[in-house]
């Protein structure tokens, strides 16, 4: 990736992050994360914007099942019987964030970055949970690059998909 290529990726990526900060912050509305693959960069993506205090409360980087189970309280036999690269592991996640961290919407990551498959699941393979009071849900992402791109394209699909869906309405 050339040099202007990847300075606007990262201007996209923060007016991604400055949109979501700004529909939160108009409708009164609380957010934070929850991350696996991601390791923390969603957090740090949403921080970056000046005024994201007015609404981002914070952050569980839960990279182990012990931390998934322990702090976010995803059941172990979930954990146990598919793993962690899991739509309902995914839900579970934000869930969890969402009652430990007291916010209203919060989102969360969980799939293989790579460099290898792990659990049977290809590099790649992503899932991004949402809950909020509009509910629940998880969306797959077959995401192709390196580690790093990988990683990327989650932290901007999750900034997408909550600012998606604070802004219904009905879901404030």
């Amino acid at each position: 990736m050339s040099g202007s290529a990847a300075s606007h990726d990262a201007a996209a990526s923060v007016s991604r992050a400055a949109d979501l900060v700004r529909r939160a912050t108009e409708r009164g509305l609380t957010v934070g994360t929850a991350e696996s693959l991601t390791g923390g960069a969603l957090a740090a993506e949403i921080v970056s914007v000046a005024g994201a205090s007015a609404c981002f409360a914070g952050a569980v980087v839960s990279y182990t099942h012990e931390v998934k189970e322990r702090i976010l309280g995803v059941p172990h036999a979930l954990l146990e019987e598919r793993g962690a690269v899991d739509p309902d592991v995914a839900t579970a996640m934000a869930r969890g964030a969402r009652q430990r961290l007291g916010v209203d919407w919060a989102v969360s990551t969980t799939g293989v970055a790579g460099p290898e498959p792990h659990d049977g699941h290809a590099v790649g393979t992503v899932f991004v949970g949402i809950s909020g009071p509009g509910g629940e849900r998880s969306e797959r992402l077959d995401l192709h690059g390196d580690r790093a791109q990988i990683r990327r394209a989650t932290v901007e699909r999750a900034i997408d998909m909550l600012a998606t869906q604070i802004s219904f309405p009905a879901n404030a």
